[in-house]
């Protein structure tokens, strides 16, 4: 994985840890559903199922409950991302951007 690609998922673990408070979960607070963004994704690319399935070493099930998430591990993120080729963790930057962009204009 590449340099960049692990120094975001190093941020996504400390925005998860630590800008909640300790009050709530932010990263389930978040309005990412990955799953759904990384279905998408794989339909974009005219991808099938079972292909996704193979290079992920695991059955279709397993990809049609990914689907279902969302929330995700980072490592199942990182992987998942290599095999499309996309960094899904800027969805994530973004999303945090927006939020405090949104913060500071309430005030």
């Amino acid at each position: 994985m590449g340099e960049i690609t692990m120094q975001l998922s190093h941020l996504f673990l400390y925005l998860c840890r630590h800008a909640s408070g300790g009050t709530k979960d932010y990263c389930t607070a978040m309005s990412i559903h990955i799953g759904k963004e990384i279905e998408a994704e794989l339909r974009r690319q005219g991808r099938g199922v079972t292909w996704f399935a193979q290079r992920l070493h695991c059955d279709r099930t397993n990809v049609y409950n990914i689907f279902k998430r969302e929330g995700i591990d980072t490592i199942l993120l990182q992987r998942i991302g290599a095999v499309l080729n996309r960094n899904f963790f800027l969805l994530y930057c973004q999303e945090e951007i927006n939020h405090a962009e949104n913060k500071s204009t309430d005030v």
